[in-house]
Formats: C-alpha cells, sequence, structure tokens
C-alpha cells in the first residue's frame, strides 16, 4: 500500500522525536545542574547513567533519573503504538529511535548512556500488544541469579544478545516483524554501547 506524504510525515515525526528526546540525559542533567555534582567525571566509568546516580546522588535522585530514563523510552514508543500502530515496517525505527539518541547523545557531547533503562522503557510501552518485556527482564534475572555473571558489562551484552535472537524467534512467529527487528536494533545498539569503554576508562556498570 502507498504511503501517504501525510502519514510518512506522521512517522518521521514520531522517529525524530523519539531520537531526540532519547538523547536528553537526565542522568547527567539533573546531578550537574540540581546536586552540582558531575556524573561523569566522579564516576569510575564516566557513564552518565542512573546507576551512577543511585551510586553518587543517593537512591531518591538514582529513581528519580531511573525513571525519567525509562520514561524517555515509553513515552514515544506509547504514542506511535496507540496513533500510527505497530504494524507498518517504520514502526521498527520508531523503536530504535530512543534506544540510539540515548547511546549518542548529540546533546552531550557525543558521550550517551548504556540504554538499559530506555529499552525497558519502549518494551513495556509495547505492552499488551506484545509482552516481550520479560524476556529480557527474564534473561537479566537468568543471568544474574542462575549462572551468576559478576560483570554488569559482560551480563548486559550477554543478555541483550539472547534477548535479540529470543525476541526475533518470537515475534516473527508471531507475525510481528516490524516489532522483531526493533528488538534486534535494540539489542544492537544496547551491545555496541556496552562494548565500548567510555573515555578509556574501565568498562561500564549500568545506565
Amino acid at each position: 500500500m502507498r504511503m501517504m506524504p501525510g502519514e510518512l510525515f506522521h512517522w518521521l515525526a514520531a522517529i525524530g522525536a523519539g531520537f531526540l528526546l532519547g538523547s536528553v540525559m537526565f542522568s547527567e542533567i539533573i546531578p550537574r545542574r540540581v546536586l552540582h555534582i558531575d556524573i561523569e567525571a566522579v564516576s569510575d566509568d564516566g557513564n552518565p547513567g542512573s546507576g551512577n546516580v543511585f551510586l553518587h546522588c543517593g537512591p531518591f535522585w538514582g529513581f528519580v533519573c531511573l525513571l525519567l530514563d525509562m520514561a524517555k523510552g515509553f513515552l514515544p514508543v506509547f504514542c506511535a503504538l496507540h496513533r500510527l500502530g505497530p504494524n507498518h515496517l517504520l514502526f521498527c525505527a520508531v523503536l530504535a529511535a530512543p534506544v540510539l539518541g540515548h547511546a549518542i547523545a548529540p546533546f552531550n557531547h557525543f558521550h550517551g548512556g548504556k540504554c538499559i533503562a530506555t529499552a525497558f522503557g519502549e518494551l513495556i510501552a509495547l505492552l499488551p500488544v506484545t509482552w516481550i518485556v520479560l524476556v529480557l527482564a527474564g534473561v537479566y534475572i537468568l543471568l544474574s541469579t542462575v549462572m551468576k555473571i559478576p560483570s554488569t558489562r559482560v551480563r548486559s551484552i550477554a543478555a541483550f544478545s539472547l534477548f535479540g535472537i529470543i525476541a526475533a524467534a518470537l515475534l516473527v512467529r508471531r507475525s510481528q516483524l516490524p516489532i522483531a527487528i526493533g528488538c534486534v536494533l535494540i539489542s544492537t545498539v544496547a551491545v555496541v554501547r556496552h562494548r565500548r569503554p567510555a573515555d578509556g576508562k574501565t568498562p561500564p556498570r549500568d545506565a
């Protein structure tokens, strides 16, 4: 089916809004503006993520940043899901946009986070169309409690790699190809960001 110009505009707007919202680094902005703490400077890994906010700013601000990082993944996906639907192939780009914005972070000198909270926010937004978020949560629990992988970097790489494979297999079988591709893109961005240490520092904890 041929896409009308107005429909294309709506899709591009959803993708662009998701990328821009994902680019807002709440875990860097809030500690710096409110608490006068440079979270990238005080953390061992230089990662502007909610995990470091918990560690260096306390649980209250860590929880605030965690919710905001999840919300910036949730909101654009939720809006696109209910206004545009999940069946067009461009929906995969809507899923990829917030985590890509968070990873690239053009408003933070291209020093982004590791996408975990934002990815969970996006997947929660897909409920109840798909419960695929439970796969990512389940894989994390498995790797943390059963296999007991101590390194959060290795655990996150393994978790997102397994999630991408499992999600693609499950969603393709259910004829949810755009969401399947989107999950693979989310996993790819997260794995790439976890494989690259920040500014030569030690590998990241979480974000």
